[in-house]
């Protein structure tokens, strides 16, 4: 047998399993892993810079391009410390659609992380039919924003609008027949609350078929059972958090630790791991869906018999309806001051967070009393896990390098910022 030395390799950042523009910098002994060094700054796009130049309702469409994957998540994380420092809270109805919303971005996080995870990992109809599922819920985006990733739907004060009463249908289109039109449009007929209740009523078969594909498939199992350990007192070392920390076996979860909004209304489990692999963290995330859908029903529930605003009554801080500033002179300069000048945040500084899809997603913001951030810095969960990568692939084959870049879930858009 040839002697074997050790050589250094690049893993991305073209790579299709890097997720992003992750370049890890590989020593190995054969094919045997002695160190992995992640080099990041790819995609740095000075979002925390930004936000110190602009107003602050200027800097909610940033926030959806950190995570482009928990778009609405990240927007809450700071319209939340906007409102803190300014002292309001929005409308109960406001605080129940922000819930949902919430929730419906924590089931698409899971989604798209568990058909790239399959991909990676070589289940290509895992890719498929979470996509399948992702389409619908996309849907639920466009309805109440207008476009499909980038909402900028939560602001200070509530939401943008209220849940829209009819749900946009597909239009006959090319070679599309009656029959296929009446089917895709089955779901449309009523209001968007409707819409989401067809998908929640199929949902969960849904979930079912995705176990049935790979909880007790071998080779699933065999790429990720033992994979990547971390222990419950090293996991919370390394400022783990989510379902990284919740795979650990650590029970820690802010909506029901530091609930926020109306989570402490809704009725919900943690679910929490054993051994701390891959598989492990595998089995949260496919639970964690399954009690998104529990909290999204009893938001659907509960907006369905109590209408109401969905924004904050502060004229400071409230934009005046289309109508009002089509018609009044007054209220399109008050229009063009608010989009264009903003409002004076108090002095103070704040750092609250929320359970985002990945972890905990906190906002540390500053103001000096004038209408812009004197500081604005982000917590992102992906960078403390990503910092843990040389760790958990130490003595591992190159090939659980994809299975621990997939596990841990990690958007480049939140850690290069």
């Amino acid at each position: 047998m040839p002697e074997i030395q050790n050589f250094t390799m690049n893993f991305g950042p073209q790579h299709p399993a890097a997720h992003g523009v992750l370049r890890l910098v590989l020593e190995m002994d054969g094919e045997v892993i002695q160190k992995a060094d992640p080099h990041i700054g790819l995609l740095h796009r000075a979002t925390e810079k930004l936000a110190e130049s602009k107003p602050f309702n200027q800097s909610i469409g940033y926030m959806d391009r950190l995570d482009y994957v928990s778009m609405m998540c990240n927007e809450h994380g700071y319209v939340l410390r906007i409102e803190k420092l300014l002292g309001i809270a929005p409308p109960i109805r406001a605080q129940y659609i922000r819930v949902m919303f919430d929730e419906i971005t924590r089931i698409l996080n899971h989604l798209l992380w568990l058909g790239t995870h399959g991909l990676d990992i070589g289940a290509m109809t895992m890719f498929l039919y979470c996509f399948r599922e992702r389409e619908d819920l996309m849907d639920c985006y466009e309805a109440v924003s207008g476009t499909r990733m980038h909402a900028t739907y939560y602001r200070p004060g509530g939401v943008y609008r209220d849940l829209p009463e009819r749900m946009p249908k597909y239009q006959k289109f090319g070679g599309r027949s009656e029959k296929d039109l009446k089917r895709l449009n089955e779901a449309r007929e009523g209001s968007l609350l409707d819409f989401i209740d067809a998908f929640l009523d199929r949902f969960p078969a849904r979930v079912d078929e995705y176990e049935t594909l790979l909880t007790d498939n071998r080779i699933w199992k065999q790429r990720t059972v033992n994979i990547g350990v971390v222990s419950p007192e090293r996991a919370m070392q390394l400022g783990f958090s989510g379902p990284m920390l919740r795979g650990s076996g650590v029970a820690w979860d802010l909506r029901k630790t530091q609930p926020y909004e109306v989570y402490d209304r809704m009725d919900f489990d943690i679910p929490v791991g054993v051994n701390g692999d891959c598989y492990d963290r595998y089995l949260v995330r496919i639970e964690e869906m399954r009690e998104s859908t529990k909290i999204v029903r009893q938001c659907v529930a509960w907006l369905r018999d109590n209408p109401g605003p969905v924004m904050h009554e502060d004229r400071k801080i409230t934009p005046p309806t289309r109508i009002e500033m089509k018609d009044d002179m007054e209220s399109l300069i008050h229009h063009f001051k608010l989009f264009t000048e903003g409002y004076c945040v108090p002095e103070g500084e704040v750092y609250t967070a929320i359970e985002h899809p990945k972890g905990e997603f906190g906002v540390y913001l500053v103001s000096d009393g004038s209408n812009k951030p004197y500081r604005l810095k982000v917590r992102a969960p992906g960078f403390a896990h990503l910092a843990s990568m040389n760790e958990m692939v130490q003595g591992h084959m190159l090939a659980d390098v994809v299975a621990v870049i997939g596990t841990q879930d990690i958007v480049f858009g939140e850690i290069d910022r």
